[in-house]
């Protein structure tokens, strides 16, 4: 079955816990709410691709247990595609975030399942058969592979695959039409502050780089202009997932073929929608949302 978009990267079990404050060493804060939800970088983009209305797949690997059938149901109740998310003889990831007033967090990553992923010829044809691939959450060496097989390359490597810099990454960054990062991502990838470092990137043979940059908005940047748009005001209770759902509200827009200017503040409304309540999915869907 092809979709429209392939989401390839996490898929995990979120154990979220809100706190009146992020803690020290040798420190302790009781736990004032805890919520467990389904999450990973490739889940929290799918999610919100299809609930604004986006035919979204997800290429994941999860555990033969408990936690990777709640994944599973939670995917397939949220009509993202499944057939490329595969149980495997491994406990599912998990990753536990503390979260305080200000929606700032910290978080530990189980990596599980997810570190047991290799790419199949099934992954392959799937990737092949679709419009779009975004990459997001993923090991350099599943970053590159797969990055070959994009009609369009969407391309979230996140703080840890950023670590590796630009030139390790130079194959895949050739490859994109879109960069989501966001602006430390930006200086760690290339060494670079935000106008060099988005140049670099651009010259390196990215189409599109787009910088979130937390209350200041986004910026999107090509070789011949740069677009910005502001964040709305918005109390964040949780910012857990606001870049997988800025990412999807930019995407969704891009396949309906909106102008640029209009896909970023799409995105920045969609992420915004996410960051009022706790947890990692909760994009609102398409019917209350201007697309």
């Amino acid at each position: 079955m092809s979709v429209d978009v392939v989401g390839l990267g996490t898929c995990n079990i979120d154990f979220i816990n809100k706190v009146p404050r992020l803690v020290g060493i040798d420190d302790e804060v009781n736990v004032e709410k805890l919520v467990l939800s389904v999450g990973g970088s490739a889940s929290n983009f799918t999610v919100g691709l299809s609930r604004l209305n986006i035919s979204t797949g997800i290429i994941a690997r999860i555990g033969n247990d408990y936690f990777g059938q709640l994944c599973a149901k939670k995917l397939c109740d949220e009509g993202v595609e499944t057939q490329r998310l595969l149980s495997i003889d491994a406990p599912t990831g998990m990753v536990f975030i503390a979260v305080d007033p200000p929606g700032e967090r910290s978080m530990y990553s189980f990596m599980g399942a997810n570190a047991e992923f290799k790419l199949l010829k099934e992954d392959i044809d799937y990737i092949k058969s679709s419009k779009v691939l975004h990459i997001t959450g993923m090991y350099r060496e599943v970053f590159e592979e797969a990055s070959r097989y994009a009609n369009f390359l969407s391309l979230n490597p996140g703080t840890l695959l950023s670590e590796y810099g630009i030139d390790e990454l130079s194959k895949p960054i050739k490859r994109s039409n879109v960069i989501f990062l966001n602006k430390k991502e930006v200086e760690i990838l290339t060494g670079e502050n935000l106008k060099n470092g988005t140049q670099a990137l651009l010259d390196n043979g990215a189409k599109m780089v787009v910088v979130t940059c937390g209350k200041e908005g986004a910026n999107l940047y090509t070789k011949d202009e740069i677009i910005h748009s502001p964040v709305k005001e918005t109390a964040a209770l949780d910012t857990t997932g606001a870049g997988d759902s800025f990412a999807a509200g930019f995407i969704a827009a891009y396949i309906n073929d909106k102008k640029l200017k209009e896909c970023l503040d799409f995105a920045n409304t969609v992420a915004s929608s996410c960051v009022g309540k706790i947890g990692a999915m909760n994009v609102s869907r398409a019917c209350d949302l201007d697309i």
